[in-house]
């Protein structure tokens, strides 16, 4: 009788979680003879585990991730220039709460999308919200919003987000229309939250991807300032592993 009420009260009140739990919860204070406080922490604790996670999947849900990488995939039989202390020190996600950028650096195949992949799902799982976004993609979402009037109210949305991805970033040059766009984007995300950036390109040389100069150091002083900066090496993972002995590769994880 108690447990049919309990179940139904925990389900009205939409605490999911106290109602997945209280009654091995309810067992577990009989068993080790908890109080009633001590009881009531558990089942609150189970609650407040469940609502973070109901939150982590809707965001990374949002956020649009383009693979399912995680920060545990990271191989480090491979020297890619990302240390473990490093690695540990990313997952922190120190840099988003200090409204830090980062530049994740290297040529194709080094893992630039994967860590920055497994950073946002890390982020999600911390209920940080996320959106992952190729550049590319970025400027065709712009161009529908301004063709629907919602322009404004699109960087809105993304500025809102505490940490914006923008995956291959420089890999061809841009219009003055779409450097416009990134300085709106930009500017109004300054210290507010964090872009990650993967691309293949120096970033000395990114004030050559856009035709005027005043606007590509808005762009790049953005950017930069303030940024962690990240530079993978050793080549292209997916070559190495297509090397291993058969079966091998099948059990390292593409970047």
């Amino acid at each position: 009788m108690i447990n049919d009420q309990m179940k139904s009260l925990s389900h009205s009140l939409r605490l999911f979680g106290v109602h997945a739990s209280f009654a091995a919860r309810a067992n577990q204070a009989a068993a080790d003879g908890l109080n009633h406080l001590e009881f009531l922490r558990l089942v609150l604790e189970d609650e407040a585990i469940n609502r973070k996670e109901r939150v982590a999947k809707a965001m990374t849900t949002r956020a649009k991730f383009r693979s399912a990488s995680d920060l545990e995939d990271w191989d480090q039989t491979f020297d890619r220039g990302l240390t473990k202390a490093k690695l540990r020190d990313l997952a922190s996600h120190g840099f988003v709460l200090s409204n830090e950028n980062l530049l994740i650096l290297g040529k194709t195949g080094e893992g630039k999308t994967h860590l920055a992949v497994a950073l946002g799902r890390r982020l999600c799982a911390e209920n940080i919200s996320t959106l992952f976004l190729p550049v590319n993609f970025l400027f065709e979402e712009v161009q529908a919003a301004k063709a629907s009037g919602k322009y404004l109210a699109y960087v809105k949305r993304l500025s809102n987000v505490r940490a914006l991805i923008l995956d291959d970033f420089g890999l061809r040059n841009y219009t003055h229309e779409e450097a416009s766009v990134l300085v709106d984007l930009l500017e109004d995300r300054h210290r507010k939250g964090s872009v990650i950036v993967t691309s293949q390109a120096d970033p000395r040389g990114w004030t050559k991807l856009f035709e005027d100069p005043l606007i590509a150091e808005a762009i790049v002083n953005r950017l930069e300032h303030p940024s962690q900066r990240l530079n993978l090496k050793g080549g292209s993972y997916r070559e190495k592993l297509q090397n291993l002995p058969k079966g091998l590769e099948a059990q390292k994880l593409l970047s």
